[in-house]
């Protein structure tokens, strides 16, 4: 909720602001006022790659301004055929064609109308020339080891900024350090020259940025001169006197230059960079250091540039002027320079005058002040002129401001301010504007506005007016002001409703009144739900190395909702759009997710919602947990023959308290080295008194549990070793297996290693037949399995297992009953009866065997089924046996899905665990007939104005004797009224196809078919088509089939159709082949396919065969029926037919009609209408 209010006070903080701002006066352009200049260039420079050069000057008024220019002060002629002048504004542009030069200068715009002239500041046009250093014969120079010597570049005047480099003639820098530096100027100073100095390739080279230029001086030659070659061409005595030239010498300053003196003024202008240089000449080469006089250097100053020969200072202020000294020293001697650091300053505006709109007899005053270094001098103008030549009446004029009373209309004027120094000259323009004038209200008409529930409403209402206006709003309905409370008039006129509710969304009426006149208009403010947020999940707590996905969902309102944008961020730095470059953190649009999450990732992660008109913030703290550290420090205490206690020491649980410790042993004889689990221990404990069984040299681990999952294992314990015992257990789960009648196959679990108490482990085995008063038979085995033969089949018999090692045996055993092997049933059921419930499901009786004769334990019974003939037709069918089994003991069973008027053989058998039992005598039963399918197809083949007529397949399943077609049809018109149902009786079953008459023309129909037998009427298949049109269309067919032109013309294209087939037949029997019809073979078309496969045979006349292209798929949806049962219905398993004893639930339901339209298919045929 913070979030939110800090959101909504930065929201109204800044639209506070805006208003605030926009309470200037600014008349409208339908009200005369004087020029203001809106748009105009600062300096142009005519670069030579530049097409044009465009000076620019734009300004507004009432009346449209007038523009004039002056150059260098003197009036410059916009006629000019060289230039071209801009439509309706003062701008205008120079070809950059030919000699450009005479217009360089100085330009002013005036813009001028009926009540005043606004002027520009001065614009500076600079036509730069081409720099270029002069061709000269440069001579070279010679100077010996040890000489100082300057290699001046004297760089060609151009365009700054200017970078001088030295150069090469391979273009590689001459290298700089303590001995040699280039100054500002360019020029290269050697403090004391080297032989290695020696080239004849020093070249100087000045480059112009903004030109795209660079100029290379004449190449320099420079040779020093070594004392070891001195003895040439001298005496001995004259190497001495050369040696004593260049010993070695105090410094001696050559920047500045000595004859400046030992102190410079500079004058640098404030927020430029100020560099000052110091370079010195002597043997060895001087060290230059830096000092302020009276005070420490600036903070940040760059001492160390260019091996600390120079001081350079950015952004320059008062704070930085005084006296700075250079020192250069070495072991001879120091000399210094003093600069005298003088900052200026060019004009400033510190208060500039403001244009302002007054009434007929006001006063009113203009301010002008600035500053700078030297003080800048305040002049003042009028329309462009000294306002001394064009003094109004009652103008009072000072220095620094501009005061007049009693204002009236022709006072309207252009006043400039003009402050100037050395260093510069600034303008600025303040409109006298005297109006009267009834309130403009410039804000449109029902304006409408939105702003959500809780946020403040802006309603504009953006007026002019001279005399001052008083603003007051209004319910559009109501008489009152909207004054105080949550409502805030504004000077600009906007209404601001504080806390909007639901019940300000209304009309609202602004009334602008003066002493001229009033004025009003409306406004429409809508009230929208504020946007609201819910990131889940809540400060989730999430495992390190596991994925972390957020999701913010958001509500707004539906008019806000394609303005809403959703971001992210962590820790308040928002991720970039589509998350982090390596694709670990992925955000999809309200979806962030993070792979393989690590303890960076913690923090606190906030999902904002901006709309257009409301924002909002909801955040989630994330905690990246990990998995404890192992415990430390396992202590074994308390030793005994079954028991010890272990104590260890908790490790770190990294952010997730630690639920359980596992509790681990080895010790397994079997298995060495296999750790399993012992038991767990609360996450408070950190010790455990341990139960153990004997006959095992046991060792302890601890793993830490908590929330995020194991710790590692700890170091295992120190041994413990408990004694040997007589087994504690017996085998479990003893059971039997038998393969073969009269088996006994007994099996047990056997005991597990740990479970055994010692060396020597077997098994004795004791059985008797179950309740028999005999002694028992035993054996002991060493493994878990034990074979026995019995005298009988499938008898029951109790078993005991007892467990026995070299210290003595278990408990006693307890007894289990088991029986012998099974043998198969060797009796059939005998068939009571087969009862028909319909058409395609029987219900089979029968007797049950005798107990003695299952010899095992019964599981059921299996009917087997096979269909030999169909009523319908005689024809038997091979035997295909269907089998369906009833669990339990029981005398009936329902067989299912049997095809309708036939003949089927029917056998039950008995079944155990072994197998089944013979099959009982074949019962022989028919079935009655049943209601036919769907016919397989029905089509239109012919329509005409009132007649229609239809044609279909024999259903798939006749299920009996088709006795009658019962023939439906209605008109539907694609419309959601239908008509009635008119009804057919087809009694020809044996005719598949008939023609409806006395239908309505121009008209679709849909029709319903349904095949019939003696038991009824089967589902129907659908067609819809339309008749044709009256009187144009009708009998069409007819008509042109009378022709004499259409008769000579089918008779023309069977000539040409007899013609082209003898052809064909020809280049057949020659081995030729007909290329079309090749082509129509290997890519059959698969609308005439189509169209093929849906007629009765391979031909048919032009009235039967349906229109190519008409016919269409429809779905409608239509329930479909199933009119076979299902066998999973009534076979085994089923508890939705049958009682748990078997009996039969319910009645059988076959299949049910869904009302005279049902249907799982049909097809449309749509006749086009043919002119």
């Amino acid at each position: 909720m913070g979030t939110l209010l800090s959101g909504r006070r930065l929201i109204l903080s800044l639209i506070l602001l805006l208003l605030k701002l926009s309470t200037a006066t600014e008349i409208p352009l339908s009200v005369q006022q004087v020029p203001t200049i809106t748009k105009q260039s600062k300096e142009q420079v005519a670069f030579p790659f530049d097409e044009y050069f465009q000076i620019e000057c734009e300004a507004r008024g009432n009346p449209d301004p007038v523009f004039t220019w002056t150059k260098d002060d003197k009036a410059f002629d916009l006629s000019d055929p060289r230039i071209i002048v801009s439509n309706n504004s003062g701008t205008f542009k120079i070809p950059n064609e030919g000699h450009i030069s005479h217009f360089q200068g100085k330009y002013r715009c005036f813009a001028s109308n009926k009540l005043g002239v606004a002027m520009s500041e001065e614009i500076e046009f600079i036509v730069p020339s081409v720099p270029k250093f002069p061709k000269e014969q440069i001579e070279p120079l010679e100077v010996e080891e040890g000489d100082p010597i300057v290699l001046q570049c004297n760089p060609p005047k151009g365009l700054p900024p200017l970078h001088i480099y030295w150069m090469n003639i391979e273009l590689e820098h001459i290298k700089q350090d303590e001995r040699v530096y280039m100054s500002q100027k360019g020029d290269l100073y050697f403090a004391n020259v080297e032989e290695k100095d020696s080239r004849n390739d020093y070249c100087c080279f000045a480059a112009f940025p903004r030109l795209r230029t660079i100029v290379q001086k004449m190449p320099m030659k420079l040779t020093v001169n070594s004392l070891k070659h001195a003895n040439d061409s001298s005496s001995s005595t004259e190497i001495s006197s050369k040696a004593n030239s260049i010993k070695q010498r105090k410094p001696r300053l050559l920047l500045p230059p000595p004859e400046i003196g030992i102190e410079s003024s500079v004058i640098v202008l404030k927020g430029d960079t100020l560099v000052l240089e110091c370079f010195a000449e002597g043997l060895p080469t001087p060290q230059i250091e830096w000092s302020k006089l009276g005070g420490d250097l600036p903070k940040g100053s760059e001492t160390k540039e260019n091996h600390g020969k120079t001081l350079k200072m950015e952004n320059i202020s008062y704070l930085d002027k005084g006296n700075y000294r250079c020192t250069a020293n070495n072991f001879l001697g120091t000399t210094s320079h003093v600069f005298h650091v003088i900052v200026e300053e060019p004009p400033r505006w510190t208060k500039k005058p403001e244009s302002s709109v007054y009434s007929t007899g006001s006063s009113g005053i203009l301010l002008c002040e600035a500053e700078g270094e030297p003080q800048p001098t305040i002049k003042w103008k009028v329309n462009g002129a000294p306002i001394e030549n064009h003094p109004f009446a009652g103008d009072v004029i000072f220095p620094g401001e501009v005061s007049f009373t009693n204002l009236q209309p022709n006072h309207t004027a252009v006043y400039q301010c003009e402050a100037s120094n050395v260093h510069g000259t600034i303008l600025t323009n303040a409109n006298i504007d005297v109006v009267d004038v009834t309130p403009l209200i410039q804000t449109k008409e029902e304006e409408n506005y939105a702003t959500v529930v809780g946020y403040s409403a802006f309603l504009q209402c953006e007026f002019f007016a001279s005399p001052e206006a008083v603003v007051t709003w209004q319910m559009t309905e109501e008489t009152e002001p909207l004054e105080g409370g949550r409502y805030h008039t504004h000077k600009n006129g906007t209404l601001q409703i504080i806390g909007a509710t639901e019940e300000d969304a209304g009309s609202y009426s602004c009334w602008v009144e003066n002493a001229i006149g009033k004025t009003a208009v409306t406004a429409n403010l809508d009230i929208r739900n504020a946007t609201k947020l819910r990131v889940s999940p809540k400060h989730p707590r999430v495992p390190k190395s596991h994925i972390l996905e957020l999701y913010c969902e958001s509500k707004c309102d539906s008019h806000l909702k394609h303005s809403l944008k959703l971001s992210w961020s962590k820790d308040g730095e928002d991720f970039a759009i589509n998350g982090t470059e390596d694709g670990r953190i992925v955000i999809d649009g309200a979806n962030l997710t993070i792979t393989n999450i690590t303890l960076e990732d913690q923090g606190v992660y906030s999902c904002s919602a901006q709309t257009a008109l409301d924002s909002i913030v909801e955040e989630t703290q994330v905690t990246v947990l990990d998995v404890p550290d192992p415990p430390e420090n396992l202590h074994l205490s308390e030793r005994e023959n079954r028991s010890v206690r272990l104590s260890w020491e908790a490790g770190d649980d990294h952010n997730s308290d630690i639920s359980e410790y596992i509790v681990e042993f080895e010790g397994n004889r079997e298995e060495p080295g296999r750790w399993e689990e012992l038991t767990r221990i609360e996450g408070k404990d950190t010790t455990a008194l341990l139960q153990l069984a004997p006959y095992v040299r046991y060792q302890f681990r601890v793993t830490a549990v908590n929330e995020v999952g194991r710790s590692p294992p700890s170091r295992p314990s120190d041994h413990h070793e408990t004694p040997p015992a007589a087994p504690d257990k017996n085998p479990q789960n003893i059971r039997v297996q038998a393969s073969q009648p009269k088996e006994m196959i007994i099996k047990w679990e056997p005991l597990k290693s740990m479970e055994q108490n010692g060396p020597g482990l077997e098994y004795r085995v004791s059985w008797k037949p179950q309740g028999a008063p005999v002694e028992w038979e035993e054996e002991t085995v060493t493994n878990h399995t034990l074979r026995v033969m019995t005298p009988t089949v499938y008898a029951p018999y109790d078993v005991q297992v007892q467990a026995i090692n070299q210290l003595g045996s278990g408990p006693e055993p307890q007894s289990v009953v088991l029986y012998s092997g099974e043998d198969y049933p060797d009796t059939a059921p005998v068939i009571h009866s087969v009862d028909t419930i319909n058409s395609t499901l029987v219900k089979v009786t029968w007797s049950t065997i005798p107990k003695d004769r299952v010899h095992g334990h019964l599981k059921g019974y299996q009917i087997n089924w096979w269909k030999t003939k169909s009523l319908l037709d005689g024809k038997t069918h091979p035997k295909d046996v269907n089998s369906l089994r009833f669990s339990g003991q029981r005398n009936y069973g329902m067989v299912p899905s049997l095809d309708a008027f036939s003949e089927f053989h029917l056998t039950v058998l008995a079944y155990n665990s072994k197998g089944t039992g013979p099959e009982s005598e074949p019962y022989v039963f028919q079935t009655p007939e049943g209601v036919p399918g769907q016919p397989t197809f029905l089509k239109v083949i012919k329509v005409d104005k009132d007649t229609a007529t239809l044609s279909w397949g024999l259903p798939k399943q006749l299920n009996g004797n088709v006795t009658r077609y019962l023939l439906q049809y209605q008109i539907i018109n694609d419309t959601d009224e239908i008509g009635d149902l008119n009804e057919i009786n087809i009694t020809v079953p044996s005719k598949p196809s008939w023609r409806l008459a006395n239908l309505n023309a121009t008209t679709k129909y849909k029709f319903y078919l349904r095949a019939c037998t003696s038991q009824g009427c089967g589902k129907p298949i659908t067609e819809e088509s339309a008749t044709l049109a009256e009187g144009k269309y009708a009998g069409l067919y007819d008509d042109i089939a009378t022709q004499g032109w259409f008769i000579g013309l089918m008779c023309a294209i069977a000539l040409l159709t007899l013609i082209l087939l003898t052809v064909c037949f020809v280049k057949r029997n020659r081995g030729g082949k007909y290329s079309v019809k090749e082509k129509e073979d290997l890519h059959p078309d698969p609308e005439v396919q189509s169209a093929k496969d849906e007629t009765f045979g391979e031909y048919s006349d032009s009235d039967e065969k349906p229109l190519k292209g008409s016919l269409r798929s429809l779905n409608r949806n239509m329930q479909v029926t199933e009119s076979a049962d299902s066998l999973v219905q009534y076979g085994e398993g089923d508890h939705g037919l049958f009682s748990e004893d078997g009996s039969f639930i319910g009645a059988y339901a076959g299949s049910k009609e869904k009302g005279s339209v049902e249907s799982n298919g049909s097809s449309t045929a749509t006749f086009p209408l043919r002119a």
